[in-house]
């Protein structure tokens, strides 16, 4: 089964509670000078109004990472990206939906038990690297885009297994590793995903078909090792009959050579 990876605020929308040291400085300040008019008149209830102000104000600080953008909604409307680094907006007016992770993100996925074009039932492991290049279309386009990622990869590769046989499957690895990133790309650039590449980890044959395989593999070498030494026999076979040849045509050398053995 394919393994999601889930990124903060992918899942589900709504405004996401990040305090950041910009509000909690706004809150206290407020407190403060709430402090300070109850003190002048006497009277605790600037405190209380100031701590509503400064909750209400520390709202609308947000701060995004370099890597991140956040998804603005003003009344459940779309009005833009935020980020990287401080921004505002309204509260309880404008929402941070969700935020976007633009790193390159690793999603692992397999097909497990999957015929190939030769009916063989394997099972391949793969990793699949991918990044977010138009937030707005990964938040507006999809509900969970790892998720439809993940999915779309594992449905690829089984589309691709099917379609290829165990022997391509084999030995074809960088082949089939681009016809699965093309194939991947094409259905998530809707998007806003960039799949930078697939690796294809391992492949899995039934033990009963590895072992036929070995047999095969043996026998193979067997024969091509008796055919070189049936070569081989044919040229010392060749070169004996040459040597005959030419002792008969020269009695002298072959004496000599009779004469050189003892």
């Amino acid at each position: 089964m394919p393994v999601i990876v889930n990124r903060r605020g992918e899942s589900s929308f709504g405004d996401s509670p990040r305090v950041n040291i910009v509000a909690i400085a706004m809150m206290i300040a407020s407190i403060a000078i709430g402090g300070v008019v109850a003190a002048s008149v006497g009277n605790p209830i600037p405190v209380v109004i100031a701590a509503l102000v400064g909750f209400v104000l520390m709202q609308s600080p947000k701060i995004a990472q370099q890597w991140e953008r956040g998804v603005v909604l003003r009344l459940g409307r779309f009005v833009g990206l935020r980020g990287p680094g401080l921004f505002w907006i309204v509260p309880f007016v404008d929402s941070v939906a969700t935020w976007i992770d633009q790193r390159t993100i690793t999603t692992t996925f397999a097909a497990e038990q999957t015929l190939t074009s030769d009916t063989v039932p394997v099972n391949v492991d793969a990793v699949l690297f991918w990044m977010v290049h138009d937030a707005q279309k990964a938040a507006l386009e999809v509900q969970e885009y790892s998720q439809a990622v993940s999915w779309a990869a594992q449905t690829a590769l089984r589309d691709i297994i099917g379609r290829t046989a165990l022997t391509d499957l084999l030995r074809g690895r960088e082949k089939i590793e681009q016809e699965l990133q093309q194939l991947i790309d094409g259905r998530s650039n809707p998007w806003g995903i960039t799949v930078q590449s697939v690796e294809m980890r391992d492949v899995v044959i039934p033990s009963a078909l590895q072992d036929a395989m070995s047999r095969e593999a043996q026998a193979a070498r067997e024969k091509q090792a008796r055919i070189i030494l049936g070569q081989a026999e044919m040229e010392i076979a060749r070169s004996f009959q040459e040597a005959a040849k030419s002792y008969h045509d020269n009695p002298t050398a072959l004496h000599l050579r009779a004469m050189n053995m003892l």
